[in-house]
């Protein structure tokens, strides 16, 4: 159910249950869980690419499974990130990038707002219909969606239940670009080829400063780059500066 595939220190992670949509059980979330706890600390691996199979990202929790346990719903609020996604993806260091291939619904929708990057399939949309079950959102979506795209556009999308087009999508700053179903893998991974070409602590480090500050108050945040900035840069030499210097000028001819 859960599909892993590492090329040239990138790895894809397939949520595989096209017949289901790529539902949530709590298996899959297990599964998932154990991958990217084992990605994150895989020395061969700097960059992640989260994906479906079929024709959904996925659709969240497995309701059919909720529906017949007792105890299912405490996955909605689940603080474990063996049962919660969000948090497994969240306490990856490495940079995952999402590449949404199909509807990506309910707890589908804040998984793919826990990933750091989105490239988006034109099959992509987005819905949340946590009102519609009649739950309340536990993975953080109540709060990412509108800080992201604003609080207005969120209230339209949970307070409605509508789905969410992939070009609209794109308008609203909610995925980074949308491109054709049989460019997305390509596109994800020259994403993904080009991040891995830089080395794996300084992006892990770079990922950090850039998610805590986000969840901190601007002077908190400027003071906390300031901290892991300086103990960084200390360690670099000019020796070091020059000898990436060539590469990066070469980049800057070819892009």
């Amino acid at each position: 159910m859960l599909l892993v595939e590492k090329t040239d220190r990138v790895a894809v992670v397939t949520l595989n249950r096209p017949e289901a949509m790529n539902a949530l059980s709590r298996a899959l979330r297990a599964a998932l869980h154990d991958a990217i706890v084992a990605l994150s600390n895989d020395p061969e691996v700097s960059v992640l690419v989260l994906t479906g199979a079929g024709r959904a990202f996925t659709a969240g929790l497995d309701l059919k499974e909720l529906g017949s346990d007792p105890k299912g719903m405490g996955a909605a609020n689940a603080t474990g990130s063996s049962e919660n996604p969000v948090l497994a993806i969240g306490e990856c260091r490495k940079p995952i990038i999402g590449a949404i291939n199909g509807v990506a619904i309910t707890g589908g929708f804040e998984v793919a707002l826990a990933c750091d990057v989105l490239i988006a399939s034109t099959n992509a949309r987005f819905a949340d219909t946590h009102a519609r079950v009649g739950i309340m959102p536990g993975w953080g979506l109540s709060q990412k969606l509108s800080r992201t795209i604003g609080v207005y556009r969120a209230k339209e999308l949970s307070l409605s239940g509508n789905f969410l087009d992939a070009r609209t999508a794109y308008e609203w700053g909610l995925v980074n670009r949308v491109v054709e179903p049989e460019e997305l893998m390509p596109a994800a991974m020259k994403l993904a080829a080009d991040m891995a070409s830089i080395p794996a602590e300084t992006l892990c480090l770079y990922k950090e400063i850039i998610d805590k500050g986000y969840d901190l108050n601007f002077g908190e945040s400027m003071a906390l780059e300031q901290k892991l900035s300086t103990a960084n840069n200390r360690t670099v030499t000019p020796e070091m500066v020059e000898a990436r210097r060539a590469g990066i000028q070469a980049r800057g001819r070819t892009q």
